[in-house]
């Protein structure tokens, strides 16, 4: 008679059973007994015979065995998947435990936006450096989003809306995106009474964006409208576009994080500010099902704090 799911459950609880799960992932990812032997530091007739142990408790075939290789049966691929995910499960609570009490060690691999990495993120990283000194930091500073679930990254922080599934993600603050222009501009700006006036001047495009050319205003929450303005200069670079309406080349949307201190200095000035465009999320983002070694979830931290006073300083100049 076949062991209720309760009884199973139970056995499957024990320590020895764990080993025995571990026994059979190996054979099943080396596709042998001696392979899986060798991997685990113990001998062919040990695995066989606790795997063996396995299928005669359950009375399931899990393994179709020939001369030349092992192969899961149907059953037996996917109490593998399960087994997997419980052994790295396992696993990663293990190396949490070891990690609670300890400072973060080790290199920390991470990308974020080109704009918002120079900005925000590598003066978090002198920081972090200076409070954990035996750790390192490579950073992939791009406008291209990278995949981090090939490779060796660990933590990559999005700016905007996210458009990736499957990921783990901590949302660490906001930014606000903002119209300016250069105060050599100021006199045309002035005559700007309404988005729809846009036309009337210069328009600087960020190519790295989505949909660079067409934006949405809204106003007391009531009011809201969408505006496509016509272009005079693309670039594809947010801190060239910067760069381009500080020179007075035209007008541009930028994100508050990448203005506020030239608004505060007077190289930009802020266009139809009774107007707003919507905020974007800025995340920190994890590979799925991965434990988070102490060196990332401290340097979130760290960034999550300069996100805030970041966010009270642009509240101070909107107000």
């Amino acid at each position: 008679m076949l062991k209720t799911y309760n009884q199973a459950e139970g056995e499957l609880g024990s320590l020895a059973n764990l080993r025995r799960l571990s026994y059979f992932v190996a054979v099943v990812e080396t596709g042998s007994f001696t392979a899986a032997a060798e991997r685990l530091g113990i001998t062919k007739a040990v695995v066989s015979q606790q795997v063996a142990r396995l299928e005669g408790e359950f009375r399931t075939s899990l393994l179709v065995r020939t001369t030349r290789k092992v192969q899961p049966t149907e059953t037996g691929q996917a109490f593998y998947l399960r087994c997997a995910s419980i052994l790295r499960e396992a696993g990663d609570a293990f190396d949490e435990l070891a990690e609670a009490a300890t400072e973060p060690t080790g290199t920390l691999r991470l990308t974020a936006p080109f704009d918002y990495g120079v900005g925000v993120v590598v003066p978090v990283i002198a920081a972090f450096m200076q409070r954990y000194p035996a750790c390192k930091v490579e950073a992939i500073l791009s406008d291209q989003t990278l995949n981090i679930m090939t490779g060796n990254i660990e933590l990559a922080i999005r700016v905007g809306w996210l458009a990736e599934t499957g990921l783990q993600a901590r949302r660490i603050g906001t930014f606000r995106q903002v119209l300016v222009a250069a105060p050599a501009m100021a006199a045309q700006v002035a005559l700007l009474a309404h988005p729809q006036d846009l036309a009337q001047l210069p328009f600087i495009a960020n190519t790295a964006l989505r949909d660079p050319l067409r934006w949405e205003f809204s106003r007391n929450e009531a009011e809201r409208l969408h505006v496509t303005v016509q272009a005079s200069i693309f670039l594809d670079a947010t801190l060239a576009v910067r760069e381009a309406v500080k020179h007075g080349a035209g007008l541009s949307v930028l994100p508050g994080y990448a203005v506020a201190d030239d608004i505060a200095a007077g190289n930009l000035i802020e266009v139809l500010p009774a107007w707003q465009l919507p905020s974007g999320g800025i995340h920190a983002v994890f590979p799925a099902a991965r434990f988070r070694p102490t060196k990332v979830r401290a340097f979130v931290d760290l960034l999550a704090q300069k996100e805030l006073l970041r966010q009270s300083f642009e509240r101070g100049q909107a107000s």
